[in-house]
């Protein structure tokens, strides 16, 4: 190739380059313009469900345009995102347990990396270690002292293996070196209420719940999951300050659309989620649930969405859970 040619293809490319980029902001200053949907892979009444559709009132009253949530529970309504025109008319609202899809089952038809762009973490939520009143440790260190003289003795609860809250117990167990059984509940109630009864010696609740039995001396609070403490339990301290210095989870909730969105739509996406979450009623409705708003770029988000994907399948594994 001649050196005539080789600078005719290289101004070519850096043309094309430029059109593409200029096109794509083009595509985001008209964004939206038709009806934007918001997938749920959770039922009516999740906690997801609840973030999304304080996401869709805002956005839709921001945008002049209308955003609805759809609710499809389980695999399929991840999939049916996955497959979806990467425009950013269809967005997705999931938990952290996204990441977690391929640990668990043997047949997942889309890749929790590969098909997806991350937009935007909305909220983080923090977890509280919760144990009957009755047991005999009082503090995070006392608790794993007793596991360690009493191993396979002590059991933990859980909304079931895919929740935060087993996640939450199975990695603070794994961090410290202790063999507990872990007693797996269809949901959060049964789970919380076996620790009320004695039933079992830990669980990690949901910081409105471990407020509210913890101030009527139903459960006693040891620690709390989350990098920071919780201004709902300000005298509680963090797991990493009351006994594992490298203990680190933290579930979210987040936003992402199908591989391929353009970067600038998921730009400005993320830009007015970060503005709906600045706002004083969205904050206190999410605190008022313990969620705690967490924005993100959506290079943040996609490095995050990556390494839990790779972090939990790892616990999972550890844990002697195998896909099903």
């Amino acid at each position: 190739m001649t050196r005539t040619r080789a600078i005719g293809f290289g101004a070519f490319g850096l043309g094309l380059a430029a059109l593409l980029a200029t096109s794509s902001g083009a595509v985001a200053q008209n964004y939206p313009n038709q009806t934007v949907r918001i997938v749920v892979p959770f039922s009516a009444g999740s906690i997801t469900d609840g973030l999304a559709r304080q996401l869709a009132d805002k956005l839709s009253t921001m945008w002049k345009q209308q955003v609805i949530v759809e609710n499809r529970p389980g695999l399929p309504g991840t999939a049916t995102v996955a497959t979806s025109k990467p425009d950013g008319y269809t967005l997705m609202l999931t938990s952290n347990g996204h990441t977690i899809a391929r640990a668990i089952n043997k047949t997942v038809p889309f890749d929790p990396v590969k098909d997806f762009a991350g937009i935007s973490v909305v909220a983080s939520v923090p977890l509280a270690a919760i144990v009957p009143p009755a047991f005999p440790g009082k503090t995070l260190k006392e608790f794993i002292a007793l596991a360690q003289k009493s191993p396979g003795k002590l059991n933990f609860s859980s909304a079931g293996v895919a929740s935060t809250s087993f996640l939450s117990a199975e990695i603070f167990r794994q961090d410290a070196k202790i063999n507990m059984v872990h007693v797996p509940f269809k949901g959060a109630p049964e789970a919380v209420t076996a620790v009320v009864r004695g039933d079992v010696e830990l669980y990690f609740a949901p910081i409105p719940s471990a407020q509210s039995l913890g101030s009527t001396g139903k459960v006693r609070v040891l620690a709390i999951n989350s990098a920071k403490r919780v201004p709902q339990l300000p005298d509680v301290p963090t797991i990493a300050e009351a006994a594992l210095p490298n203990y680190n989870y933290e579930s979210w909730f987040g936003v992402m659309a199908p591989a391929g969105t353009p970067a600038a739509i998921r730009d400005k996406v993320a830009q007015d989620i970060a503005a709906v979450l600045k706002m004083q009623d969205v904050i206190d409705q999410m605190l008022k649930v313990g969620n705690i708003p967490a924005p993100t770029t959506p290079a943040q988000f996609d490095k995050i969405i990556a390494s839990d994907t790779t972090r939990y399948s790892k616990v999972m594994a550890d844990a002697g859970i195998a896909p099903q």
